[in-house]
């Protein structure tokens, strides 16, 4: 039960802050979202097989959205979810790794490789925003001047040597910002391009007391916004942009062939969160919107379940 005493030894610290996401205490802005604070595991049936472990993408957390979430998973289901929160490239390989149950994450060429080498099965469309690219509102590299084309303002901010902070850290935004500076053809290089390392709540702040660019998603710009001086120069197309920009969320099942997982708890959290009451909550969070549900789609695309490669 290797997977067990991994989850114990990050409780010791702290499931939450153990992760980096955002410093070592719970720093996000008040967004009203409630505590998940449901039956300690100790009481329920069967002790901790009442406990799913969720490895998540920063972006989803740093809403408050899973909060909301899991307060009323426990409460309709009483299992409780521990949530460790990284980066997608780190949470595939915690559950690649056998140490979480089910994983939230934003960039579908690294999901495709994780259900590829056999370790996430049935993989579901869960919901959608999109990215922003921010900055000073002072704009040194000219960003306003380009239109909202992501690709010319990373190429802007190349040009003009503008300080940009990358998150560096192999999550879903991070492979994002690597595509957008790829497709630009501009060269991330030089004094002027840092990586943090930290997650997006952290990245911002950083950005916002250095007058950096940074691309983050609008969930987690939107919370932030009213502590940070920074400016949105593009958006996706929930601001009328390029599909470019579009930031999709899956939910992937760890495969218990491979892993020793509780996957009859896991695919009960995956149901409610594709459910008609998950998909409402995530439609319904924040005062405007942050995240677009995909899951009750009246035209599903079945693709969600597969790698890439294997799509005829």
């Amino acid at each position: 039960m290797r997977r067990r005493r991994y989850v114990q030894a990050v409780g010791a610290l702290g499931i939450v802050g153990a992760a980096g996401c955002l410093g070592g205490d719970d720093s996000r802005p008040n967004t009203g979202a409630a505590e998940n604070t449901g039956t300690d595991a100790s009481d329920a049936p069967g002790g901790d097989e009442r406990d799913i472990v969720l490895a998540t993408a920063t972006t989803a957390y740093d809403t408050g959205l899973l909060d909301v979430l899991h307060e009323e998973f426990t409460a309709r289901f009483d299992i409780r979810v521990k949530t460790l929160v990284q980066g997608t490239g780190a949470a595939l390989r915690t559950a690649a790794d056998g140490d979480a149950d089910v994983v939230i994450a934003h960039a579908r060429e690294a999901e495709d490789e994780f259900i590829r080498a056999g370790h996430g099965i049935n993989r579901r469309d869960l919901m959608h925003n999109d990215f922003l690219v921010v900055g000073p509102e002072s704009d040194p590299a000219g960003v306003g001047a380009v239109g909202n084309d992501p690709l010319a303002a990373v190429h802007a901010i190349a040009e003009s040597e503008s300080l940009f902070l990358s998150r560096g850290d192999d999550s879903g935004t991070h492979r994002r910002e690597q595509s957008l500076w790829e497709h630009s053809e501009a060269d991330p290089s030089g004094r002027w391009y840092q990586a943090t390392g930290d997650g997006m709540g952290d990245t911002l702040r950083q950005a916002s007391r250095r007058g950096a660019y940074t691309l983050v998603d609008r969930g987690t710009f939107s919370v932030f916004g009213d502590s940070i001086s920074l400016v949105p120069f593009v958006e996706g197309p929930l601001g009328g942009g390029p599909e470019r920009l579009r930031n999709d969320y899956g939910i992937i099942p760890t495969n218990p062939a491979r892993h020793d997982v509780n996957y009859p708890l896991a695919m009960a959290y995956v149901g409610f969160m594709t459910g008609r009451t998950g998909q409402e909550l995530i439609r319904s969070f924040g005062e405007s919107t942050l995240f677009v549900p995909d899951a009750l789609d009246e035209d599903p695309t079945f693709d969600q379940y597969r790698p890439a490669s294997d799509r005829s």
